[in-house]
């Protein structure tokens, strides 16, 4: 019989509090704020308790400095009258004095015996001493003279109080501070929560499959406001794609239809109507090239899916625009002069930008294009490109028909065709493409006349290009 595998235990799940950024920011907010009352508090101790230790130490080791050299100068008698004087001024008896020979006997001092606790030459002490009647904290300091012991110092029992009392004033300070920290940190959580309440709605609906949220800005302009600009600049974008995507969608489902059909159609024909090989042939020639388009339409579609996605921009590097325009110039040449046209360029000797190279080609060719297809004969084209102050700008005009403003406004979409143009070979994919080009490197493009009140006007495509 074969044993069940023992399951490890499941591990206990974070409470929700832990979990909460909040919490953590409100922690993190108790730490520094602990932290700086602390340092406070370790500031006045030092002004304070530490003042008054220091003052204590400075007086005796003067006081004590003064009784060596009054032995030096007058010897034994001098010393006793020196520490005598000094307690009979010592209206407060603070002072605590001591001065025995090598055998112990007292020679001078209020204090009645040798404290056994008293070290050797030189060194600071903290004792209970019997001075004044009772028991008494001392700070005391021992210098050896020659055949003598003398010690000097001072009663701490009133600065001990002091102390004690301010101990219990830091303790209580301390717990007050950590009180309101804690206020402070709960109103610094819900805050925290009040704030991003509006950006996890609009997530939670969009998760929810609604795109229209959007996160209510409080227009004070703070990090959380831009946080909720960004989101909905992304889901701007994201609207946007859905949108492109569903255009696509339905362009492939009517516009792509007919040639598909129309391919089939035409080689069903060719089986039945087909005068032998030779008319078999012409009719699959005829049918590979309606593919080739399909094919083309398909290709233009997926660099225009590239483009808005950014999946190109990994290919940006430096580049001399002009001699990329230059190239697209010299293989559209050839085209215009053979339907008697003239292509003119105006374009500087450099022009730096940092981009992708082949989609630029291939944005300026679609322009070019377009240009020398709607151009009559004897029409001119030009291509120019300048730098202006707010980035750089390449146009293409022609002397064609034009577009009438609502024709202007719907002709970068997929797959639009103006009524004029449904005669004229082409998938209306050109101008998309050179929109999603323009978006990629953070541009526009713009329609226009190219020549306002004349008949016909023209066109001029112009796409803008920010500075690097």
């Amino acid at each position: 019989m074969s044993e069940r595998p023992m399951l490890a235990p499941a591990r206990p799940a974070a409470p929700r509090l832990l979990q909460s950024a909040g919490f953590r920011f409100a922690l993190l907010f108790v730490a520094i704020f602990s932290v700086a009352a602390a340092f406070l508090v370790a500031v006045l101790w030092w002004a304070t308790a530490g003042a008054l230790d220091r003052q204590t130490i400075a007086a005796i080791r003067t006081d004590a400095t003064s009784l060596v050299e009054r032995y030096r100068e007058q010897s034994l008698p001098g010393l006793i009258e020196a520490i005598e004087e000094r307690l009979a001024v010592d209206a407060q008896n603070e002072t605590i004095y001591l001065l025995i020979d090598a055998d112990g006997r007292r020679l001078a001092g209020n204090l009645r015996d040798w404290p056994t606790a008293i070290g050797e030459d030189g060194a600071w002490f903290r004792t209970r001493i019997q001075h004044d009647g009772g028991v008494a904290e001392a700070r005391v300091n021992r210098r050896d003279l020659p055949g003598l012991r003398l010690l000097v110092g001072r009663d701490e029992s009133e600065r001990v109080q002091l102390r004690l009392l301010l101990t219990e004033g830091v303790a209580w300070s301390l717990g007050a501070v950590l009180i309101f920290a804690g206020i402070g940190a709960a109103l610094i959580r819900r805050a925290l929560q009040a704030r991003m309440r509006p950006a996890v709605t609009t997530a939670l609906g969009i998760a929810a499959g609604d795109l229209s949220h959007r996160v209510p800005l409080s227009g004070q302009g703070d990090e959380f406001d831009r946080l909720g600009a960004t989101m909905n600049a992304m889901l701007d974008r994201i609207g946007n794609l859905m949108t492109g995507m569903r255009g696509v969608s339905d362009a492939i489902a009517h516009d792509l239809r007919t040639p598909i059909a129309r391919a089939r159609a035409k080689l069903e024909e060719s089986l039945v109507t087909a005068a032998g090989e030779a008319g078999l042939r012409a009719a699959v020639e005829e049918g590979i090239a309606d593919l080739d388009n399909i094919t083309r339409v398909f290709q233009a579609l997926l660099r225009i899916a590239e483009a808005e996605a950014g999946a190109r921009r990994a290919a940006f590097a430096p580049l001399n625009l002009p001699e990329v325009l230059g190239d697209a110039a010299e293989i559209y040449e050839v085209m215009a002069e053979a339907r008697e046209q003239r292509l003119e360029t105006d374009l500087p000797e450099k022009l730096s930008m940092v981009g992708d190279r082949d989609l630029l080609l291939q944005a300026v060719a679609n322009l070019l294009d377009n240009a020398i297809k709607f151009t009559p004969p004897g029409g001119l084209v030009r291509l120019t490109a300048r730098q202006t102050e707010a980035g750089i700008e390449i146009a293409v005009s022609d002397s064609g028909p034009g577009l009438s403003p609502e024709d202007r406004a719907q002709a970068p979409d997929r797959f639009f065709r103006a009524d004029a143009s449904r005669a004229l070979p082409g998938s209306g994919l050109g101008l998309a493409l050179v929109r999603a080009v323009a978006q990629l490197h953070a541009g526009e493009v713009v329609l226009e006349d190219a020549m306002s009140g004349a008949s016909p006007p023209g066109l001029r495509v112009v796409l803008r290009l920010p500075n690097p």
